[in-house]
């Protein structure tokens, strides 16, 4: 018999030079290709509508008194820039301020709707009914009850956004995952402790995701609001120059809402990154 000491020892194949070098400088290259396609390609689109937009308006497929050219629209807004910009500064306060009370808000109804099957049972109609109704609809109405300013305003970002909010925090914390769950059970965990270090954490990814669909009807609200209510800010703009017959200044306008809004929602995007690191390492990319 052979002795398995005696056998020759299989030889070790070297590393190759220079191998975690190029995984790094590989890895360095990949995060170059990443942020520069997170900033060219929000451009390109961005260039592609507004030559869409340029050349719906010379060929007078739409009529220039309901949209004129992106020229007119800028030298609109450079004439008034002043102007401009301190009725977007009281627009971005009402969406901040608005979208921040219906979240905490939100959160706190999901809570409530998560915790207690009685209390989800008693109150879910009753959220669902006052999410299908059209806001607008309540925009006089809140001019009645709270006058002009910004109450009714702040009210019908309140009305737009808290829903999804709900939503998403009731869901992100009734289903979490089994395993965690079991781990809980098996700690002995009292409620709070898995609140705490387990359901609520669970549920972050999934309330971003109410906040993230919030965000854009924050702005949408503040605009309506201001429709009804505003004596400022970008929706009174719109209204006002809309009615004297100046599109270009009320699509000025139009574009500072879209440019806020995307602000405030990358901004958002970012915070979510921060807080929740975990997400991007523990599932998938398309």
């Amino acid at each position: 018999m052979t002795d398995v000491r005696s056998a020759e020892p299989v030889a070790e194949v070297p590393a190759t030079p220079g191998a975690g070098t190029e995984a790094a400088r590989a890895g360095r290259g990949a995060g170059l290709r990443a942020g520069a396609g997170a900033v060219l390609l929000p451009a390109v689109g961005l260039l592609v509508a507004l030559a869409a937009w340029w050349l719906t308006a010379r060929l007078e497929l739409v009529h220039p008194a309901a949209l004129p050219p992106p020229g007119d629209v800028l030298t609109a807004f450079v004439d008034k820039p002043a102007r401009m910009l301190e009725h977007t500064w009281d627009t971005l306060l009402e969406i901040v301020i608005g979208f921040a009370l219906s979240a905490a808000a939100g959160v706190l109804i999901g809570l409530s709707l998560a915790s207690s099957r009685t209390v989800e049972r008693m109150f879910t109609p009753l959220l669902v009914a006052i999410n299908a109704v059209p806001k607008i609809t309540l925009g006089p109405l809140l001019v009645v009850a709270f006058g002009w300013g910004q109450t009714p305003i702040l009210t019908m970002v309140f009305l737009l956004c808290f829903f999804p909010i709900v939503l998403s925090t009731a869901t992100g914390l009734t289903t979490t995952p089994a395993d965690l769950a079991e781990l809980v059970r098996s700690w002995n965990a009292s409620r709070w402790q898995a609140f705490r270090k387990v359901r609520f954490p669970a549920a972050l990814p999934q309330i971003f995701v109410g906040l993230k669909v919030a965000m854009p009807l924050a702005a949408i609200g503040a605009v309506i609001g201001e429709f009804q209510a505003g004596e400022s800010g970008l929706g009174y703009v719109i209204v006002q120059y809309a009615g004297i017959g100046d599109t270009a200044t009320a699509w000025a306008a139009i574009m500072l809402v879209a440019l806020v809004s995307i602000l405030l929602y990358s901004a958002l995007v970012l915070a979510e990154r921060i807080a929740l690191p975990w997400v991007r390492e523990t599932t998938s990319s398309r």
